[in-house]
């Protein structure tokens, strides 16, 4: 074999037992770990209904339901009018995104958005999505606040960082599915049942929550920063979506966080935001997101490290900074 040992590392391999069956090997070690936080820097929650009630999903007998897509978009107004800086909204497809914004556009929403917030549409052209990126952020930078409309799976969804201000809050607008009438998805799932012996739905439903951990992992990209997870469709309720996801972020889905209608998101969002907008000292992340003198000393110790004054200088800044 060409490498010995490899090493698979990543905040969204969950389940970790479905990767050794894709991948068809036994690992040697398979380890899920927290995340070292001195404080609850993300807010994930689960959005199933609208402020009227009704259920959202993208499901597609659901996906030219008015009721639906009026929720859908009352739900950013309130986040619009409540979150500061910028906001990410994710729709499972192309397609699904430009019929909305269409009704959206028609019923007023996209104008009350922008009472609020600038708005910017990610396209399957890589040049104007880059332009809107830009634009984006630039707006952000002022404090005027945006919002950017894109796809799960798109540009933006596999590689661009909304840190910091740029990403206070992630909305996720359905379950993203693939589209199963692809030749390609449907050779892969013959060759995973037969070879892997994993089952269709599972594996639809690994890779759709696999790819909603991916954009709403967005929004937190580092141990100083914070913001809001929303997952906004019913079927996010269940325990087969729920618990695919990240045990980092899943120990944070605290049941009052389940289940919500628009309402009780915007107060929950309005009440995260108040406490993490205080600002956070070194000191208090001392012993958690940050080692202590004596955790370096230890490690020095341990792992056959020089100990020595100037070395235990570097490590230590090296690990405040």
């Amino acid at each position: 074999a060409r490498f010995q040992t490899v090493v698979l590392t990543s905040g969204t391999i969950s389940p970790l037992d479905m990767y050794a069956k894709m991948l068809g090997f036994t690992p040697v070690v398979s380890r899920s770990l927290t995340m070292s936080l001195s404080r609850r820097c993300i807010c994930p929650m689960v959005v199933s209904r609208g402020a009227d009630q009704q259920p959202i999903s993208s499901k597609f007998e659901l996906r030219s339901d008015k009721g639906v897509i009026r929720n859908y978009g009352s739900l950013l107004i309130e986040f619009a009018a409540n979150v500061p800086d910028g906001i990410v909204v994710f729709f499972v497809s192309y397609i699904y995104m430009e019929s909305v914004i269409q009704s959206w556009s028609e019923t007023g929403v996209l104008s009350r958005i922008a009472e609020h917030k600038l708005l910017f549409i990610e396209t399957p052209d890589s040049i104007e999505s880059s332009l809107a990126l830009d634009n984006y952020r630039r707006a952000c930078d002022q404090g005027r606040g945006a919002v950017f409309l894109c796809v799960a799976r798109g540009k933006v969804a596999e590689g661009i960082d909304f840190d910091q201000h740029y990403g206070r809050c992630v909305l996720m607008i359905g379950v993203p599915f693939q589209y199963t009438e692809s030749r390609v998805l449907r050779a892969r799932l013959e060759y995973m049942r037969e070879v892997s012996q994993i089952r269709e739905s599972d594996y639809l439903s690994f890779d759709a929550m696999r790819q909603a951990s991916q954009c709403i992992g967005r929004v937190i990209r580092s141990k100083a920063d914070y913001g809001i997870m929303v997952l906004a469709d019913k079927r996010y309720v269940r325990a087969d979506k729920k618990n695919k996801l990240p045990p980092w972020i899943l120990s944070l889905l605290e049941d009052r966080l389940v289940d919500l209608d628009t309402e009780m998101a915007v107060m929950c969002a309005k009440q995260f935001l108040k406490e993490l907008a205080q600002p956070i000292s070194k000191q208090s992340q001392l012993g958690t997101a940050l080692l202590t003198e004596q955790d370096v000393l230890a490690m020095s110790t341990t792992d056959g490290f020089s100990s020595d004054t100037q070395h235990f200088k570097k490590l230590k800044y090296s690990f405040m900074e």
